[in-house]
């Protein structure tokens, strides 16, 4: 990582790479292979042994191509998993909340899985610890997550479905806090059943 509190053994140590320039044009297939490349070598090795050097040879690229879109490792699971949930958990508006609702929680669980569950357990460690990352794994990946949820919720609440005890708010904060909590420290299953649970808990 750049310019981080600590020294990370697994980036280079002989000066500061580039900084990432948002503006500049990337290749698409590039992308995707670079993002690919960390997914593979996350879940073969592990967080503490992923190395942007090694996403770049794993993708057939520069590191300098790396350090120019992103500041380090943690940024590129955070691009690779924020995409993954674009595509793969949809915001339905059927106009039955219940069944919004659940196929929402149900997809967001479905995505959950290896290495997707190792990139997250990563990436909250990280922004704990990096107090630069922190408020972009927020931006990034926590807010549109929370907001695309809560859309949800409001909708039910403006329709008086909601739990009369909820807002939506804490229901947004029971929802994701139980899946934090199996994620990081239980390692329950995220599964149909929780999602089947949290819709009857959340709405009336």
């Amino acid at each position: 990582m750049i310019e981080q509190a600590h020294q990370d053994p697994h980036e280079p140590a002989d000066g500061a790479p580039p900084p990432a320039r948002p503006g500049r044009r990337r290749s698409e297939e590039s992308r995707r292979a670079i993002l690919a490349a960390a997914y593979e070598l996350l879940g073969e090795a592990g967080y503490a042994r992923l190395t942007v050097e090694g996403i770049a040879a794993r993708a057939g690229t520069g590191k300098q191509t790396l350090y120019r879109w992103w500041p380090g490792r943690a940024d590129v699971l955070l691009e690779a998993v924020t995409a993954h949930a674009r595509q793969h958990i949809p915001l339905p508006d059927t106009g039955d909340h219940a069944a919004d609702l659940h196929a929402f929680l149900a997809a967001t669980f479905a995505a959950a899985t290896p290495p997707t569950t190792d990139a997250l357990r990563a990436l909250m460690a990280e922004a704990q610890i990096d107090p630069a990352f922190g408020p972009r794994f927020h931006d990034t990946l926590l807010r549109p997550r929370r907001e695309a949820l809560g859309t949800l919720l409001t909708r039910a609440h403006a329709a008086g479905a909601l739990a009369p005890q909820l807002t939506p708010d804490s229901a947004v904060e029971l929802a994701f806090g139980m899946l934090w909590y199996r994620l990081l420290a239980t390692r329950e299953p995220l599964d149909e059943r929780l999602a089947a649970l949290l819709t009857r808990t959340l709405l009336r």
